[in-house]
């Protein structure tokens, strides 16, 4: 029998929180195994793939993976879900993907390439006993359903998808799920995207974190003595600014159509000044990351565009009087 031993990968932490919904779910026993790696910021790839052997045990059904992967939420995915949903086109989200990919799930290489009409994703070659036709249909499943929860308008119409395990019964229910044709005993695991659809639109300011910011964001507003609508808007920027490392003065003030001048002397007249709105939304951000337990502070410190993780953590010191791993424990213990 194979070991792992040799590979030490690992994934996000949330992905284990995403099991262990799905268990709960089914009403499936939850292994401790399943129990011991929640709240954990990453854990091994080795865990990754006996966690998914003991569900195959359990629900001995093929396609598990997409069926798994029908309860991915953002809190799943931590920074790739939050880089992704700061994005205006699906390109833009494929290409924070590409960059930061492992921070969430290392347990296959990814290499991105354009041939002809077609962007090919490609999961790298591991050894054949370090993945399953489950590893690599979850790994694929998470990003196209993660992504056709937040499109604007049509779902992503893929070119076809490859596997490189043996076709397993009920093939079918791979071209249902990504509505394509689905090749299996295929040279690599990979994607073939349309170029076309990289401009697709993805949604704005309606999905669950900006919900719950913009909420946060509207009490802040009401402490304005008159709160106006270029204040929302310039809220809004600020937010999804952050997430992009978008947020400087110049470019908000651009995507407002005021100069950075009238802008000053707007923030000035209401005793306020850009820094100051920019440290705001950036409080509420840090907070609402923290509650996240899968996030680590240096993750954390990337969404804020903080180049140093102490000057993310000297920051939040002064706004709450905590640090962030205080403000986390406590978060945490409530709950």
């Amino acid at each position: 029998m194979h070991t792992l031993n040799d590979y030490t990968g690992s994934v996000y932490g949330g992905l284990g929180h995403l099991l262990y919904c799905y268990s709960q779910a089914k009403g499936l026993t939850t292994s401790p195994q399943l129990e011991k790696v929640q709240n954990l910021e990453r854990f091994d790839y080795r865990i990754w793939y006996a966690l998914l052997h003991d569900l195959q045990q359990q629900v001995p059904e093929p396609a598990l993976g997409l069926e798994i992967s029908a309860f991915v939420q953002a809190k799943h995915l931590g920074i790739l879900a939050y880089l992704a949903l700061a994005c205006d086109t699906l390109g833009e989200a494929l290409n924070r993907y590409h960059d930061f990919h492992r921070l969430i799930y290392d347990g296959s290489p990814l290499q991105v390439e354009s041939h002809s009409d077609y962007l090919c994703i490609r999961w790298g070659e591991l050894p054949q006993h370090l993945t399953t036709q489950l590893t690599d249909e979850i790994a694929i499943a998470l990003m196209i359903q993660f992504l056709n929860q937040n499109m604007a308008a049509n779902p992503i119409q893929l070119h076809e998808v490859h596997f490189r395990h043996a076709a397993p019964k009920n093939s079918r229910l791979y071209e249902q799920f990504f509505h394509c044709k689905v090749r299996f005993s295929q040279p690599a695991t990979q994607v073939l995207l349309p170029l076309a659809e990289l401009s697709k639109p993805l949604q704005q300011g309606d999905h669950t974190l900006q919900q719950l910011l913009m909420q946060q964001a509207q009490a802040l507003l009401k402490q304005l003595p008159h709160s106006t609508q270029l204040d929302h808007r310039l809220q809004q920027l600020i937010l999804s600014g952050l997430q992009k490392n978008q947020y400087q003065i110049e470019v908000i003030a651009q995507q407002l159509n005021i100069s950075v001048r009238q802008l000053q002397r707007y923030l000035q007249a209401q005793g306020s000044s850009y820094q100051q709105r920019t440290q705001q939304v950036r409080q509420m951000l840090a907070e609402q990351y923290l509650k996240d337990p899968h996030l680590s502070l240096q993750e954390i410190a990337l969404l804020l565009s903080y180049s140093e993780q102490s000057a993310f953590q000297r920051a939040f010191k002064l706004w709450t009087g905590q640090t962030p791993q205080q403000f986390r424990k406590l978060y945490l213990q409530a709950i």
